[in-house]
C-alpha cells in the first residue's frame, strides 16, 4: 500500500516517514505540482481540503493508495489563538520559517510577554482509494517564550517548551520531541487506521 502525502514540507514528509513502515511518497513523486487554496477554518478542514485535492487528481489511476494530509501549527490564547491555521504563512507567503518564528516573537514583544501558554494541534486527514474519509487529532501543550533557543526540529520549536521540560523544542532533542510531539500523537492514532484498511 502506498501512502501518498498531501504537502511538499520536507520536515512533515521526514517525520511521517521515520514513523510509518509503508511506503511513503511526497505527493509530487505521482502528480505534477498544484496549488491548492486552503480556505477551511479549522486545522481538520484544511487537512480534508489538501487531501481531497490530490485524491481527486489519482481517483482514476487504477492504484491501490491512501492520501494522508496534515494541517498543524501553533496557538497562542494571549495572542487570540494567533497564529492557528495560519502558522505556515504567519508572516506573509512564500515565507520561511525562521520569519515566521521571529514574527510571532516580536508580536509576543509588542504585548510585553516574555513567557505565556501555547499549544501545538496537528490535524490529519486520510482517504482511500475508495473515498473513504477519516480524521484524527493530535495535541501537545506548553509555553511559547519571546526568544529563539536551540536549532533542531523546524518552525517554532525554538521559542516552544513542551509541558515539564525547561528546554525548548528546538534544544531537545528529535526522539524526545517525537514521543512528545503533536503530530506523533496524531500519528499514533493515524497508524490505527491505517493498519484497519492494510
Amino acid at each position: 500500500m502506498k501512502i501518498i502525502l498531501a504537502s511538499a514540507n520536507k520536515g512533515k514528509i521526514r517525520e511521517i516517514k521515520e514513523y510509518c513502515s509503508y511506503d511513503v511518497l511526497a505527493y509530487s513523486d505521482v502528480v505534477e505540482p498544484f496549488d491548492i487554496i486552503e480556505d477551511g477554518d479549522t486545522f481538520k478542514e484544511n487537512a480534508l481540503i489538501k487531501a481531497r485535492a490530490i485524491y481527486e487528481k489519482l481517483k482514476d489511476s487504477g492504484e491501490h493508495f491512501i492520501i494522508l494530509a496534515d494541517d498543524s501549527g501553533i496557538s497562542v490564547p494571549a495572542l487570540n489563538n494567533e497564529p492557528g491555521i495560519y502558522s505556515a504563512r504567519y508572516a506573509g507567503e512564500g515565507v520561511s520559517d525562521k520569519d515566521n518564528l521571529y514574527k510571532l516573537i516580536d508580536e509576543l514583544k509588542k504585548h510585553n510577554i516574555t513567557k505565556t501558554a501555547a499549544f501545538y494541534t496537528a490535524a490529519m486527514a486520510m482517504i482511500t482509494d475508495k473515498g473513504e474519509e477519516f480524521t484524527v487529532h493530535g495535541w501537545m501543550y506548553g509555553d511559547v517564550i519571546a526568544e529563539a533557543r536551540g536549532d533542531k526540529g523546524f518552525g517554532y520549536d525554538p521559542m516552544f517548551i513542551p509541558e515539564g521540560y525547561h528546554d525548548t523544542l528546538g534544544e531537545l532533542d528529535s526522539d524526545v520531541k517525537e514521543a512528545l510531539s503533536h503530530r506523533s500523537r496524531a500519528l499514533k492514532l493515524t497508524k490505527t487506521i491505517l493498519e484497519s484498511l492494510a
